[in-house]
């Protein structure tokens, strides 16, 4: 049974349901208690800190609410306001309360139906809040559980090391810039090995200049690097001596460049050994073998596809996941006026960038993915354009990627062709 629509969320509030509004805050929580036609329980709203006390508090308070007015289930209602519901989310899931989440836009917009006033106080949330959830305008919140539960966290610890290891490389380019500008003769790009082995010990061109070229390739040498010999350093200290940077500031310069070549090894150690123990908990999924046999399809695609969806049985469909991904189509109709359609963006950015990227990869390195964007572009009857292909090829693969973690059975492209309608063969 699908158990996300409008209609399944108001049928799961009854009369004996008790409807919790929480107004989040990052120290201090109020909620108000409501039953399903909308009368208030609570006389004034109940406040309680952001601690083991206050969620303790708030668990009694409900079930004397519960008791009092014969309530066996309890659906309290939030907005997610960044990482402060976290805690008291995983509380209520502990205890039996399962959280949902109410749009905090749609709160904005509900403020006026009462009181014709758009003031916002942490009084008047709650009751929005709790309105909105009586009405089945409510999502439920995912939190994984176990090794999805790290997958994820760890996913986005590895996240993070690589925007910092981005960051740190802008900087080093941005230093280049300034103070050896003919770098970017002797390398493509300003993070190569041999090169910041030099950096080390001679910051500036003029201590390279100063190491020469005797110099440069024993430190080569004596790091057994391969690649890199003696024409490569005489192309570096040539370089040096003809460098144009500028000269002034030059022991801030060396400090500089030293603290940034420390925080690249740094992130750069930390993202290898998040790598690593990411490959060792995605082992534990059931069915990833599968996916990674589906030609052009990666670890890393592997990894963000399972860190944002989690546990896939808690779909049921994979529209769910469409929707999540923020590929859901949006129409623009009204009338005789047909306008056109696009992608909702609603949903997690990450997921639907990890399905965009490898929706680029299959189609250059799998034939049957390749086919299937051909045949959007070319065909006769409204053809696609090349981004409205890539988001509809994004979308298969992702059919593709539910019906292996759903069933366990293993990809074929000669049926996942066959799926594809064509009204100009039929």
């Amino acid at each position: 049974m699908n158990s996300n629509t409008q209609n399944a969320k108001i049928a799961a509030i009854n009369e004996k349901t008790l409807v919790v509004g929480i107004d989040i805050g990052s120290e201090t929580h109020y909620a108000r208690a409501f039953d399903w036609r909308g009368i208030e329980y609570s006389r004034k709203p109940f406040i309680f800190k952001n601690n083991a006390e206050g969620f303790e508090a708030f668990r009694v308070w409900i079930r004397e609410l519960q008791e009092k007015h014969g309530k066996d289930q309890v659906i309290p209602g939030m907005e997610p306001t960044g990482h402060y519901w976290f805690s008291l989310g995983c509380f209520l899931q502990e205890n039996g309360m399962r959280p949902v989440h109410v749009n905090p836009f749609h709160v904005k917009r509900s403020k006026e139906l009462d009181d014709n006033n758009p003031s916002k106080n942490d009084r008047k949330d709650p009751k929005v809040i709790a309105g909105l959830v009586k009405e089945g305008r409510y999502s439920y919140p995912y939190i994984p559980e176990g090794i999805y539960a790290e997958v994820r966290n760890l996913s986005n610890l590895r996240l993070q090391a690589q925007s910092e290891l981005t960051r740190i490389k802008n900087r080093i380019a941005r230093w280049f810039a300034i103070y050896f500008p003919n770098y970017k003769d002797v390398y493509g790009k300003p993070d190569a090995v041999s090169g910041l082995m030099i950096l080390k010990q001679a910051p500036l061109p003029r201590d390279i200049a100063k190491l020469g070229v005797d110099g440069v390739n024993k430190i080569w040498r004596d790091a057994k690097l391969r690649g890199a010999g003696i024409k490569r350093a005489q192309t570096l200290v040539e370089a040096a001596k003809r460098s144009v940077g500028c000269k002034e500031a030059s022991e801030s310069a060396r400090y500089e460049i030293k603290a940034l070549l420390g925080d690249y090894e740094m992130y750069a150690l930390r993202e290898a050994q998040l790598m690593e123990l990411i490959n060792e908990k995605i082992a534990e999924i059931p069915y990833v073998d599968k996916l990674l046999d589906i030609k052009g399809v990666g670890l890393k695609t592997v990894i963000g596809f399972i860190a944002e969806v989690g546990d896939i049985r808690r779909f049921d469909n994979p529209k769910q996941i469409q929707k999540l991904a923020g590929y859901a189509i949006v129409s623009n109709e009204s009338g005789k006026h047909k306008g056109e359609h696009h992608i909702s963006y609603r949903g997690r950015k990450r997921l639907r960038y990890v399905l965009y990227e490898a929706a680029i990869s299959v189609i250059a390195c799998n034939p049957d993915f390749k086919s299937i964007h051909g045949y959007y572009t070319t065909r006769d009857k409204n053809p696609l354009k090349k981004m409205q292909s890539l988001i509809a090829v994004a979308c298969k693969l992702l059919r593709v990627f539910f019906m292996i973690m759903s069933t366990g059975k293993s990809y074929d492209g000669a049926k996942m062709l066959g799926d594809i309608r064509r009204p100009a063969i039929a």
